[in-house]
């Protein structure tokens, strides 16, 4: 692997790297190209997704609106603000929200791999930044604390205490937040991960009662498929706390029918957001496979599993949505020009309509 800086660290996932390694070959006919990208009308100012929708709470096993209506939010998450702070602009973000009408800004916050611990104060600064921006476009916002490396969240239980104690004291109040403790877990149990979010949690609601929380799960948020486990324990053993969601990453071109079937199921057990996920391999470069992709994106929405992919940045892998120089040349950020194939992809499942219940 080269430089942090130059690929994303990936370590997750690593069950199936020679598996899907060795399938490469065999899944390249189902990389199928991007479709047309078909029309879709500017969404009008006042009827944003935070101003249509309101507080979100979890009700039952789907993410429910202010009307108590199950809702589907579909976004992007950025790269680690660390390195492509450059792509998280007044033009690019404005993009996200009226040309590509996201619903919803995972802001991706980094622990290590040169982030917050590196600098605290310059790392919280830059996510209070971005969740304003965020929010004045009318966007959600999932505040991701992107534990990677080490895996126990754990060994960062006492930062992300002080960091989300800030960002709830601050932002408390907003009804367009979503709060994610535990990018992705691994190597640890799920009684450690439940262990961390029930400590984690109440310092949270002490000072923010009504934001929902997303919960990170085993084996890099897979629900424990990729070390072998499944989503039995979690439902066996929930998190013993109020308004809470699970979250599942996947990698279309690794992450097969047993991932898939995975989601179905837990999906129809637990409130699930799939916080990230791409169309590509599991470190998020290699051939796009949206034929598999587009399975999962049927299921999620017939099911109302809202959705963030990965990633709005300009890296040089196939996962991030911009070619590579866009955000240093200060973008151009409408339209299909400066967008890879995932993101021409992408950007079209975003784009069709939405279709908030509001009675």
């Amino acid at each position: 692997m080269t430089s942090a800086r130059s690929i994303r660290p990936r370590t997750g996932l690593r069950r199936l790297g020679v598996a899907a390694t060795a399938l490469g070959t065999l899944l390249l006919g189902l990389a199928a190209a991007p479709p047309t990208v078909s029309a879709a009308p500017a969404r009008a100012t006042a009827a944003t997704p935070a101003a249509i929708n309101g507080q979100l709470a979890v009700c039952g096993t789907k993410l429910c609106n202010k009307y108590g209506n199950p809702i589907q939010l579909r976004g992007m998450s950025s790269h680690g603000t660390q390195w492509y702070s450059q792509c998280l602009t007044g033009g690019s973000l404005d993009a996200l929200a009226k040309d590509w009408n996201a619903d919803v800004l995972r802001v991706s916050t980094y622990v290590q791999e040169d982030g917050y611990e590196t600098d605290p104060r310059k790392y919280t600064d830059l996510a209070h930044s971005l969740i304003e921006q965020a929010t004045a476009r009318g966007m959600y916002v999932i505040v991701d604390w992107h534990m990677l490396d080490p895996g126990d969240p754990h060994h960062n239980l006492a930062r992300a205490k002080t960091f989300f104690t800030e960002i709830a004291k601050r932002h408390g109040s907003k009804t367009n937040l979503l709060y994610e403790i535990a990018n992705e877990p691994s190597g640890v149990s799920w009684s450690r991960i439940k262990s961390y979010a029930e400590q984690l949690i109440p310092v949270i609601r002490a000072k923010d009662a009504e934001t929902p929380v997303l919960v990170g799960t085993r084996a890099w948020s897979s629900f424990g498929v990729s070390e072998g486990s499944n989503e039995s324990e979690v439902v066996s053993h929930p998190v013993n706390a109020a308004n809470i969601m699970y979250t599942f990453h996947f990698y279309a071109y690794s992450h097969r029918e047993e991932y898939l079937n995975t989601l179905s199921r837990a999906a129809d057990k637990l409130p699930v957001f799939v916080t990230e996920f791409g169309t590509q391999n599991y470190a998020g470069e290699g051939a796009n496979d949206f034929t598999m992709t587009k399975k999962y994106l049927d299921l999620m929405a017939a099911k109302k599993i809202s959705w963030v992919n990965w990633n709005f940045s300009d890296d040089e892998r196939s996962g991030a949505v911009f070619k590579p120089g866009t955000c240093a040349a200060g973008g151009s950020w409408t339209g299909t020009g400066s967008l890879k194939p995932a993101g021409v992809w992408i950007r079209d499942r975003i784009r069709t309509a939405d279709s908030f219940p509001t009675s």
